[in-house]
């Protein structure tokens, strides 16, 4: 039978759509998955910019630019099992994770139905119980912490869960890094670490913030491996955390990953960057924007149709724009109840004494 050149095109992509992601065990399925959760990523932050210049939200700390990597890695991690404590900038993480346009959203303006802390925190401070998201603290690199504590839980308890957690190669210098990552490779925890590195502090450069090549090659000083990926490399990101988790769970401690990103926007909505950085330097970190570049590779593989973009980016508008409506509908926190789940409210056995009392404070007089 005689081969058109259009059947000839059709069995190609066929063949390239069958070809990509096959090693990682992707079906053509999850990779548009993948690219929607990159795609909505973005679109709720380019919301978050546009109501903050609207005086509608006070702040925005953006993940443009990351969202390949946080994409492909979370992908990795098993939803409702696994543990992860993101930081300021995961909003494409945690979309992954389980949380929804809607919970980012009602973070930004600060309502009383907003999952990550009622309203308490100030926006980029997301998390999620239901989700096995740990709320994030203000101190930059305290997560790492948290994460190692929900680690060596997991090892003791034998759940044969994953903790994973997040920040940016500036958060990476701080103390508290070296004691968490020196615990969990002693111990053998099932513990990843991603260092996001955009290559600027808020306006300090890399080369003032980090001593040697990469944050990664730290990771020898602990026994433990340090990978380096492209992280506007969606499945190369995938593949370095697939092979961390597999290490984590088979009890071979813990794993360094740095995913080298750019950082596409100022640090936050307070800042302008084209104080410190040049026109040709913006330019050319567009040229490492993961959304198009992750689009391009599936359309090439003939997974990306135009129907199924078509489909795809309806469906994100429609997310977005319910997401801003239902944040934009939602009360602000009854200030009565500023203070609750400051203290302890509900003691496990009975009324404790007066603080600075000991028992006598209950005997008769």
């Amino acid at each position: 039978m005689a081969v058109t050149e259009g059947s000839a095109k059709a069995a190609a992509a066929g063949s390239d759509a069958a070809a990509l992601g096959a090693d990682l065990g992707l079906s053509a399925d999850d990779l548009l998955e993948m690219y929607r959760f990159v795609a909505l990523a973005r679109a709720v932050d380019e919301r978050m910019w546009i109501l903050n210049r609207a005086g509608r939200i006070p702040f925005v700390i953006s993940g443009q630019g990351h969202e390949g990597a946080q994409v492909g890695i979370t992908w990795a991690l098993e939803k409702g099992k696994d543990w992860i404590a993101p930081f300021y900038r995961s909003i494409a993480t945690c979309l992954t994770f389980g949380m929804s346009p809607r919970d980012i959203m009602t973070a930004q303006y600060a309502t009383a139905s907003d999952p990550s802390s009622g309203g308490r925190q100030m926006p980029g401070h997301y998390g999620s119980h239901e989700h096995n998201l740990v709320s994030v603290s203000s101190p930059v690199a305290t997560q790492l912490l948290h994460a190692v504590g929900l680690a060596l839980a997991a090892k003791i308890r034998k759940t044969g869960q994953v903790a994973l957690t997040i920040m940016g190669e500036g958060s990476s210098n701080q103390g508290d890094v070296h004691e968490g990552l020196n615990f969990a490779a002693i111990h053998k925890l099932p513990f990843i670490f991603i260092v996001e590195n955009n290559g600027y502090a808020i306006s300090v450069p890399l080369v003032r913030q980090v001593a040697g090549s990469s944050v990664a090659d730290r990771a020898a000083g602990y026994g433990i491996p340090g990978v380096v990926v492209d992280g506007s490399d969606v499945l190369a990101c995938y593949a370095a955390a697939r092979e961390a988790v597999a290490r984590a769970r088979a009890g071979d401690g813990p794993t360094l990953i740095e995913a080298k990103v750019t950082r596409l926007t100022a640090h936050s909505s307070d800042d302008q960057q084209t104080k410190y950085r040049t026109e040709e330097e913006l330019l050319a970190e567009k040229a490492r924007d993961p959304v198009p570049k992750f689009r391009a590779q599936l359309v090439e593989a003939g997974i990306l149709t135009p129907e199924a973009e078509e489909r795809i980016t309806a469906s994100i508008k429609d997310a977005v724009h319910d997401a801003t409506e239902y944040a934009e509908s939602q009360p602000d926190p009854d200030p009565s109840t500023a203070m609750k789940w400051v203290y302890a409210e509900d003691w496990p056995s009975e009324t404790p004494p007066p603080w600075g009392m000991g028992d006598s404070a209950h005997t008769d007089a």
